[in-house]
């Protein structure tokens, strides 16, 4: 898994293998998960990161990934709105 924070654009990319993305969707607001060609997330793009949680806060995150199809995943740990 790799994280890439861009401060120009307040964006966090989460990578979590360099599989071929075939589709992307975003299944909030500002959050984009990037899907393979068997329907696995990939990569998951986070909008407005700083808004959403400390940016310091970030490096003590422990992240989920057991069921990332549910949107509800991404939204809780970011403070994503409905």
């Amino acid at each position: 898994m790799k994280l890439h924070y861009d401060q120009n654009v307040d964006a966090l990319y989460i990578r979590l293998d360099d599989s071929d993305i075939i589709e992307s969707e975003e299944v909030k607001g500002g959050v984009v998960m990037d899907y393979t060609k068997d329907d696995q997330v990939v990569g998951i793009k986070i909008l407005n990161v700083s808004k959403r949680i400390p940016l310091p806060d970030l490096k003590k995150m422990q992240f989920e990934f057991a069921d990332m199809r549910s949107q509800s995943v991404v939204a809780d740990q970011f403070n994503v709105p409905n």
